[in-house]
């Protein structure tokens, strides 16, 4: 009898199976695949593989305005696939050593909770049934679509499919405009391919600052990117073609990219049997530990209600759970200060609230600014489009964040730091950065937010 079973391998399960090693106890995680979960196997890693090679054909498409002279570059698709799948193979295997050193026990099949403790557990090597004190479930999400749009991995794909396309699609219609069809959209336009993005919101990546949303639509659509915003899709008409009518216009394409979202892994996962409490799919925690309303079991990642979808959330829920079951004591991640980066080029991150929600608090706000292109090292790589910006309660602490522009999402933890530890505009401000660094924004940001700024 483990200390505690998991189930599914992804961040927040295989985090919470590494971290149990600190306090000693047995594991078990029930995996159906192998360990790794959507964002090292299809998700997270692989796409910012395929990003870096558009970055570096970008780069070496522009080497002649650094002076350095080159014939024009060529992407040898398969080559660069065999590269994403070198990458994404050598971290599973990695992982997988791993937990065979902190020695939790990877038990492969599918798991199904069978009331209080007991998980039952179907696989190619027949059927098993493992009972835990703790049972923390963590089966992810998968990929949403629409009416119209019947996922069937030629002519409509989603995210899964896309980062194992065999070659380069020449002309995309990307349906969703949120983070994964902008790191899409940026991706495919660098290195060729006719994109069409299709939001029916009024922003692109909604939820994220409107003014760093605007100035990452206005890079994309220099480099070719059509943006259909405001309007929602017609059923695609599939043919040779694809063709995706919108309003009194459509669009034809060879692939239509299906970008809307993630559902939670929930169905025909046990929890009938079991005291959770469920909310159109994702599952009830108390926050300050990630218990149900099942005593002895956790909800951790991309089923937890009201969390955000991201790895990184769903290593620190993995932590969160594990040290209340080896502790008794509560370890609560703290939401206010979670970093959310979009990997497009240029790249946008934000920390903390973005000006309508704290508006929508009732709080009185300053917001400073500072733009890239007076930033010396922006201006030496040649990418000083974009810019910093502090939210910060007025006399009061900075309570959010956000920069659109290169390396954003590296920047923005130094931000990440003073929203979590309420740092005042002045006590952020007081700290030095080398120059010439890209991070140079930030201080001048900061600087401006205290009241004296420099340039």
């Amino acid at each position: 009898m483990a200390d505690i079973v998991i189930v599914g391998g992804g961040p927040g399960g295989y985090a919470a199976a590494l971290y149990a090693h600190n306090f000693g106890l047995d594991v078990a995680l029930v995996e159906k695949e192998r360990p790794g979960g959507t964002c090292l196997i299809r998700g997270c890693i692989p796409a910012k593989q395929w990003l870096h090679v558009a970055e570096v054909f970008s780069t070496v498409s522009h080497a002649a305005d650094f002076g350095v002279v080159s014939s024009q570059p060529e992407l040898d698709w398969q080559a660069a696939l065999a590269r994403k799948n070198q990458t994404v193979e050598g971290l599973v295997r990695g992982l997988g050593g791993l937990l065979k050193k902190r020695r939790v026990e990877v038990v492969t099949g599918f798991g199904k909770l069978n009331g209080h403790g007991r998980v039952e557990v179907s696989g190619d090597e027949g059927n098993r049934t493992l009972e835990a004190e703790n049972v923390i479930l963590a089966t992810g999400s998968h990929a949403r679509s629409i009416p119209g749009y019947d996922i069937d991995g030629h002519k409509i794909v989603t995210s899964d499919h896309a980062l194992d396309w065999e070659s380069q699609p020449r002309r995309v219609g990307i349906v969703g405009g949120g983070v994964i069809g902008c790191e899409f959209a940026s991706f495919l336009a660098d290195v060729g391919s006719e994109v069409h993005v299709f939001e029916m919101l009024d922003q692109i990546v909604p939820g994220t600052d409107p003014e760093s949303a605007k100035m990452l639509q206005r890079q994309l659509q220099k480099r070719g990117v059509k943006f259909h915003i405001g309007v929602g899709v017609g059923p695609a008409q599939i043919g040779e073609s694809v063709v995706i009518p919108f309003g009194d216009d459509s669009v034809e394409v060879d692939v239509a990219l299906v970008s809307v979202g993630r559902g939670p892994n929930t169905d025909g996962v046990g929890l009938e049997t079991t005291k959770a409490e469920v909310d159109r799919g994702f599952v009830k925690v108390d926050a300050s530990t990630m218990q149900t309303a099942q005593p002895g079991l956790y909800a951790v990642g991309d089923i937890v209600a009201g969390t955000p979808q991201l790895a990184h959330v769903g290593f620190a829920e993995g932590i969160a759970a594990v040290t209340h079951i080896a502790t008794g004591n509560a370890q609560p991640v703290d939401y206010r200060a979670i970093p959310r980066v979009t990997y497009t080029h240029p790249e946008v991150a934000e920390v903390g609230l973005t000006v309508e929600e704290a508006e929508a608090q009732g709080l009185e706000i300053e917001t400073t600014k500072h733009a890239f292109n007076g930033v010396g090292r922006a201006i030496i790589i040649g990418q000083n489009q974009g810019h910093a910006k502090v939210i910060s309660v007025k006399d009061g602490p900075i309570v959010g964040a956000s920069v659109v522009g290169p390396q954003a999402g590296e920047l923005i933890h130094e931000l990440m730091y003073s929203v979590g530890w309420e740092a005042l505009p002045s006590e952020a401000a007081a700290f030095i950065h080398a120059h010439p660094t890209l991070s140079e924004a930030i201080g001048e940001t900061l600087m401006s937010a205290a009241g004296k700024s420099l340039h």
